[in-house]
């Protein structure tokens, strides 16, 4: 009789405790027009009752219920890009909505294999809502390995920018005068300026502009740039690929008495 009592209230002790799980998804594609070009940006946004332990690793969010009802995505988990598997430059992390306490308990690190580790605690009873960000630079700083000074516009900042390249030809037409063109190469920096310099067919014959990216649109770049000597502006489209290689470029601009058209396309 004694043993079939304890066996019944231990019985009854496991019904009444939840089973807690950990809950994994992936964070949907964010479509945005408002995130700089050149950053990674991902906003975690959960219903979280009690205690628990979010890690994000590439666009995969794994939740560890510590205590309470499991928690769940409210629908609006969002990534630009997936973590790098590499330590990402100017990481950072920003807590947009909260109930109870949350921190940041771990970078992305090598140890961790790049994963940021969330601890969130929420003691008001109920389902609280969490949105935190996290945002890094897409490459890590000086990408491109090249030391040395290079010049640039006034303005332009060298670390972390996003580069793009591109094999191919094009021709820029002015007055009747035709200039051959050869590779291309897009720098872009954090504050969204950019500098575009083609290779001339001759030497000494480069030609570059600056300007900044004005919008965006998947695989394709819209900007607003200027001849290096200021006298032919205008807009300028830029298709790109994976890889960072340029697909193709148009431009057309003027002063208000010539006028340049430019065409490139990758080979």
């Amino acid at each position: 009789m004694k043993t079939t009592l304890i066996a019944g209230l231990i019985l009854g002790t496991a019904v009444c405790v939840p089973a807690l799980a950990d809950t994994q998804f992936r964070a949907r594609r964010a479509n945005r027009n408002d995130i700089p070009i050149g950053r990674g940006q991902c906003d975690i946004r959960l219903q979280v009752d009690n205690q628990v332990e979010v890690t994000v690793r590439g666009d995969t969010v794994l939740i560890h219920n510590v205590a309470g009802r499991d928690a769940y995505d409210d629908g609006n988990t969002e990534c630009n890009a997936p973590l790098p598997d590499y330590p990402p430059a100017n990481f950072n992390f920003e807590v947009k909505e909260q109930r109870g306490d949350i921190r940041l308990l771990q970078e992305p690190n090598r140890r961790n294999g790049f994963a940021a580790v969330v601890a969130i605690r929420d003691s008001s009873g109920g389902q609280g809502r969490y949105h935190f960000r996290l945002s890094w630079d897409m490459r890590p700083a000086d990408a491109r390995g090249d030391d040395r000074p290079r010049p640039g516009p006034p303005g332009f900042a060298w670390n972390n920018t996003l580069n793009f390249r591109g094999n191919g030809r094009g021709v820029a037409t002015m007055n009747g005068f035709e200039q051959r063109l050869q590779d291309v190469n897009i720098d872009i920096d954090r504050g969204g300026r950019v500098l575009v310099v083609f290779r001339g067919e001759r030497r000494g014959r480069d030609l570059s502009f600056t300007g900044h990216i004005v919008g965006r649109e998947e695989g394709r770049l819209r900007a607003d740039v200027s001849s290096e000597d200021g006298r032919m502006r205008g807009p300028m489209q830029i298709s790109v690929g994976d890889r960072d290689n340029v697909n193709s470029i148009t431009f057309q601009g003027g002063d208000g008495r010539d006028r340049m058209r430019l065409t490139w396309d990758r080979r």
